[in-house]
């Protein structure tokens, strides 16, 4: 095949950028699930009147199956094919998402939740690893990146505003119903447009490993949600939070050691040792945790304390939703041919714990123009610089056939991180307003104002203890990664071997 655009290779580069907008799609879907059922809870918990204990679960059911399956979902990509397993992650989606709104207890909303998480470890790695392999031009891979990892940063709070405005307007069963409308786009695009992707050779499915991923993940998700079930620090001593981690922990090592000696690894050594594909997980991780800080306990102020609506709260991310995509383009179109990742990636932690440490400003009777969206603008450059440079970086220089699992990483340390933020700053957050409250109780503010500032100081602790999360990961990738502009071509020979296939 040679440059003339004729040939498979010819029609998937002329028809790229809208496969981009299917691949976004499908990327948007999964992402804003994970915060647009947050505001439809509480009328669900109404509707089909389950208790508060029980309410955790219809977010954790759908982490764990995700978290837990996605690097078989990223290797079963490259195995069976990237096309096939991107479009059956979506239709299983999106008919999980259609049993989920149309629940008639609570079973049965926590089954499809969790059938919805097992499709969407299916959908995520094949639609990523579809992108990497589709743009591997430099100068139109930073563009593509940029687009796709603006939407992973900004889908939570374009989440926030469409659960907001769907369950206000028409019934928390929509905020379900919606994902079937963006999957019936997605399907079709992925029909029309996608190419077809086999491997010649498909090596055996790496049983022993897969067996121990998917336990240890499961473990480590579970316990960090166990934990943040109960009061205060009352889940981190309690015997099955302490044994489910110790046992992800121990598992998680066992399969290191397993994957060094497998002929036909999950996770291939190869995939996580090079410093700069090492250093983007570890930043997706650790930006993931502390990120978790700025959208629940922000929820929390504006909708407990300053008295929004649940439109009102998710218009009040929207100007982070258009800074995140907007520096996401930046950072992978133009900075990135620029500047070390090294530098950009720290840079972007630094100026979102800036953007957290603003926030400890926050009062009864602060207006959000000075108080809050300062510090969203600068959280929202902040992530851009981090997310889209990482999406890309992570999936930068493996070989075609690690391509699915690479992605698959990504997304793992995103969603793992993820889940151990909501654990973790939601029990320092629990202690914190317990402590205040001991601390103030003799003091003559009446029980609301007091149960009102309890909470703003627990909030205030949480976006601390997130601003030092981003400034400890930013050392430590800066450490990580290799100095240097990274060589954004590093893909070139996928599409060589496309182009000739």
């Amino acid at each position: 095949m040679n440059g003339d655009g004729h040939g498979v290779g010819g029609e998937l580069h002329a028809r790229r950028w809208w496969v981009l907008v299917v691949l976004a799609l499908a990327q948007l879907m999964v992402v804003l699930d994970a915060t647009v059922v947050n505001i439809a809870l509480p009328h669900a918990q109404h509707a089909l009147g389950f208790s508060n204990g029980a309410r955790q679960w219809v977010v954790t059911a759908y982490s764990l199956a995700f978290g837990s399956l996605l690097l078989l979902g990223g290797r079963l990509a490259d195995v069976f094919g990237r096309k096939r397993l991107f479009l059956t992650g979506v239709i299983g989606f999106a008919t999980a998402s259609a049993v989920g709104g149309a629940s008639v207890d609570f079973p049965m909303l926590v089954a499809a939740r969790t059938i919805q998480g097992a499709f969407g470890a299916l959908l995520a790695p094949a639609a990523l690893s579809l992108l990497s392999t589709t743009f591997t031009h430099a100068d139109e891979r930073g563009k593509a990146f940029g687009i796709y990892g603006g939407i992973a940063a900004a889908g939570s709070s374009v989440g926030l505003l469409l659960g907001g405005v769907l369950t206000q307007y028409l019934s928390w069963r929509y905020t379900m119903y919606v994902n079937d409308v963006i999957a019936i786009a997605a399907v079709a695009g992925g029909v029309a447009l996608l190419p077809a992707h086999s491997a010649e050779d498909r090596e055996p499915i790496d049983r022993r490993g897969t067996l121990l991923a998917c336990l240890s993940l499961f473990a480590i998700v579970y316990g960090f949600a166990h934990a943040a079930t109960k009061a205060g620090s009352a889940g981190w001593s309690d015997p099955q939070t302490i044994g489910f981690l110790t046992a992800g922990v121990l598992l998680l090592g066992l399969f290191f050691v397993v994957e060094r000696h497998a002929s036909h690894p999950l996770l291939p050594p190869r995939v996580i040792v090079d410093r700069n594909r090492g250093g983007a997980y570890a930043a997706m991780f650790l930006a993931s945790v502390g990120l978790f800080g700025v959208f629940l306990f922000l929820t929390y102020y504006l909708e407990t304390v300053l008295r929004y609506s649940p439109v009102t709260t998710g218009l009040a991310f929207l100007p982070m939703t258009a800074v995140v995509m907007l520096t996401a383009g930046l950072a992978s179109s133009v900075l990135m041919y620029r500047i070390s990742p090294r530098l950009l990636v720290p840079a972007g932690l630094l100026v979102a714990a800036a953007g957290l440490l603003y926030l400890r400003g926050i009062g009864l009777q602060s207006h959000y123009v000075t108080a809050v969206l300062p510090a969203l603008l600068m959280v929202a450059v902040g992530l851009g610089l981090v997310f889209a440079p990482c999406f890309s970086l992570g999936t930068l220089g493996v070989a075609g056939g690690d391509s699915g699992v690479a992605s698959a990483t990504v997304n793992v340390a995103q969603q793992i991180g993820g889940s151990i933020g909501t654990a973790l700053l939601n029990s320092i957050a629990t202690s914190a307003a317990a402590t205040y409250i001991s601390a103030h109780a003799h003091s003559t503010h009446s029980v609301t104002v007091l149960t009102a500032l309890s909470a703003i100081h627990s909030y205030v602790v949480a976006f601390t203890v997130s601003a030092g999360i981003f400034v400890g990961a930013a050392v430590l990738i800066a450490i990580m990664l290799r100095p240097g502009v990274v060589d954004l071509g590093a893909n070139a020979e996928l599409e060589a071997a496309m182009m000739h296939a």
